[in-house]
């Protein structure tokens, strides 16, 4: 049983080697322009199912009515190999798509830009290794801190109100921030590795052929 098993995951990887090997290959075959072109749709399209799913609510994609946010676990994905100019400026790019399709006040380019900031100073400094669980718990705190810095745009003057016009005390605020902040965390940390796998495999595959010679 145990060399049915065995034999059934060389297989498996034999057939994955084969996969990528083909894939390599035709991706070597195009010029360093078409592979770009490649690369940055890939990317995009990744930006654009994110921000597809976004506002979807599904059973084990909510609590406590939050849902995990995908923007932001891009913005890790990205930025752990990239410099932190680089990370910022996918944040604050996003931030302002998702202002657009949400609302500008309080805005939510500011916190995706320092959390972009913040993951690329941290893999910079070697704290984490890249694998599923660093990055899952990277993911788990920069939603923490994407979440209190709006809970500290929803505390200053003007922006402290309820869609029906009454006002929400400092306490409030803060009591709500509190379960957003955790169930968001929880969610979007157990999800980050259906974001990051698939990013870092592709993003890792192109820069290992463009440093090819050719």
């Amino acid at each position: 049983m145990g060399d049915r098993h065995a034999q059934r995951q060389s297989g498996r990887r034999r057939r994955k080697r084969r996969r990528d090997n083909t894939v390599n290959s035709t991706l070597k075959q195009w010029n360093h322009i078409q592979r770009q072109l490649v690369n940055a749709a890939v990317t995009a399209g990744s930006v654009l199912l994110c921000l597809l799913i976004l506002p979807i609510r599904l059973p084990g994609l909510e609590l406590l009515g939050v849902a995990p946010n995908w923007l932001l676990i891009w913005v890790v994905s990205w930025s752990v190999k990239r410099t932190a100019l680089q990370g910022a400026i996918a944040g604050l790019t996003l931030g302002m798509i998702q202002d657009g399709m949400t609302a500008p006040q309080p805005t939510h380019a500011l916190s995706l830009a320092i959390v972009g900031l913040l993951t690329a100073r941290i893999q910079k400094q070697r704290y984490i290794q890249e694998d599923f669980v660093s990055v899952a718990l990277i993911v788990f705190g920069m939603a923490v801190v994407a979440e209190t810095i709006t809970a500290l745009q929803f505390s200053l003057p003007g922006f402290g109100f309820f869609r029906n016009g009454t006002f929400r005390t400092l306490s409030e605020i803060w009591l709500y921030h509190q379960r957003i902040a955790l169930s968001s965390a929880i969610l979007s940390s157990l999800w980050a590795p259906a974001v990051y796998y698939p990013l870092n495999r592709w993003w890792e595959r192109m820069n290992a052929i463009e440093q090819t010679p050719t």
